[in-house]
C-alpha cells in the first residue's frame, strides 16, 4: 500500500471514530459525510408545533456554532415541505424560540435567502420562496432536499446531471498531459482499491469523490469546474445505488482504472464511454439513465 493510501485510510477512519491526529484531516479536506440526529435546536413550542420540528438528519459540517445551526435547522424544514411557500418568519419569533440573539437570526436568514429559500421585503417581512425559486445546485439543498420527502427525484436529478456533466468532463480531461493529476487520479484508484479489500466504505466514499471532482476540474472548462462541488455532493448524499460508484465493488473499482488508462492515453472517446460505463454499473440503475419523459 502507498504512504498516500494508508494515510488516508488512516485518516477517514479517524474521522469517523473522532479520534483525529493533529493535521491528518487538514491534508485531506473532505467534505465530513452527513452525520445523525446531532443536538437539536430548542423545539418550537405554543401555537405553531410545525415550526418545532427537529430535521431528520444533519447536514454535513459546513455550518457550525448557532449561526451553522439555525440555518441547517431551517433549511431542513423549509426544503422538507415543514415551513411551506409563502409562510412568514418572524426573526423576533425565531430568536425566543431557538434562544438566540437576534444577530444570529439576522445572519442565517441571509444565508438562507443567498440561498433562494426566503425573501426580505419591506412592509412585507421574510418569508419563504416557492421551490422554482430555489438554487437546487447548491449542496445544502442538495442534502436537505436528500433526506427529505423529495429524496427519490433529488437522486434521479443528481443522476441526470451527473450523466450530462461527468462524460463530458472525461473526454475534455484525456490528453492534457499533466503527470501530478494522472498520478493523482491513479492514488485515487488505489486507495478505493485497498478500502474495498478492507471493508473501508468511507475511505472508498472519500477517494472516490476527489477522484470525480478532480477529473472534471482538470477538463479545462472553468463551468464544468463550477460544477464540481455539485458531483462531491451527489456522492456524499445519493442514498442509494443511484450509480456505479455509489457503492464499492470490483466492476467499479475497474471502470475507475479504465478512465485513468484512457486519460494516460490521451484517449477522450474511451475516457467517456468508460465513465458512461461506471454510471451504469448496477442494473437497477438503467431506470434513471436519463430518456425521454412523458409531461
Amino acid at each position: 500500500m502507498s504512504t498516500l493510501a494508508h494515510t488516508m485510510m488512516t485518516a477517514a477512519r479517524s474521522a469517523d471514530s473522532g479520534l483525529a491526529s493533529p493535521g491528518e484531516l487538514d491534508r485531506y479536506p473532505y467534505a465530513e459525510a452527513p452525520a445523525v440526529d446531532r443536538v437539536g435546536i430548542p423545539a418550537w413550542d405554543g401555537g405553531d408545533p410545525e415550526l418545532g420540528r427537529v430535521g431528520r438528519r444533519a447536514a454535513g459540517n459546513r455550518g457550525r456554532g448557532l449561526h451553522g445551526q439555525l440555518v441547517q435547522q431551517l433549511g431542513q424544514m423549509i426544503v422538507s415541505g415543514d415551513l411551506g411557500a409563502d409562510r412568514p418568519l418572524v426573526p423576533e419569533e425565531i430568536g425566543q424560540r431557538f434562544e438566540v440573539s437576534r444577530t444570529v437570526v439576522r445572519e442565517s436568514l441571509r444565508v438562507l435567502e443567498a440561498k433562494g429559500l426566503v425573501s426580505a421585503r419591506p412592509n412585507v417581512g421574510t418569508r419563504v420562496r416557492p421551490v422554482s425559486d430555489w438554487n437546487l445546485l447548491d449542496p445544502d439543498i442538495i442534502e436537505w432536499r436528500a433526506f427529505g420527502p423529495q429524496r427519490d427525484d433529488q437522486r434521479r436529478e443528481l443522476s441526470e446531471l451527473r450523466w450530462t456533466i461527468e462524460p463530458l468532463a472525461a473526454r475534455l480531461a484525456a490528453g492534457h498531459g499533466r503527470e501530478d493529476v494522472q498520478q493523482r487520479l491513479a492514488d485515487m484508484v488505489e486507495i478505493m482499491g485497498h478500502a474495498m479489500a478492507q471493508g473501508d466504505a468511507l475511505t472508498f466514499s472519500r477517494a472516490d469523490s476527489e477522484f470525480h471532482s478532480l477529473l472534471i476540474q482538470v477538463a479545462g472548462n472553468r463551468m464544468l469546474e463550477h460544477l464540481s462541488g455539485i458531483v462531491s455532493a451527489a456522492l456524499q448524499v445519493s442514498g442509494g445505488p443511484i450509480a456505479g460508484c455509489d457503492r464499492p465493488n470490483e466492476a467499479s473499482l475497474a471502470h475507475h482504472g479504465r478512465i485513468c488508462d484512457a486519460l494516460a492515453a490521451g484517449d477522450g472517446a474511451a475516457a467517456e464511454t468508460a465513465m458512461r460505463q461506471l454510471l451504469t454499473v448496477h442494473p437497477e440503475v438503467e431506470r434513471v439513465v436519463p430518456a425521454p419523459r412523458e409531461h
